[in-house]
């Protein structure tokens, strides 16, 4: 029973930093383009010369 009183502010405590890194990834950004990252895998940027 001891351990549930760790485990459970533990796992509360790593949920909420999992919220703030995703909330702080939502307002810095990362989301907006979604569909630039899946076209820019089609092009070919082998321009250099041989």
């Amino acid at each position: 029973m001891d351990a549930l009183a760790w485990l459970i502010p533990a796992a509360l405590a790593l949920g909420g930093v999992g919220l703030l890194a995703f909330m702080w990834s939502l307002r810095s950004g990362q989301y907006d383009d979604l569909d630039g990252a899946a076209q820019r895998i089609l092009t070919d940027d082998d321009d250099r010369p041989a």
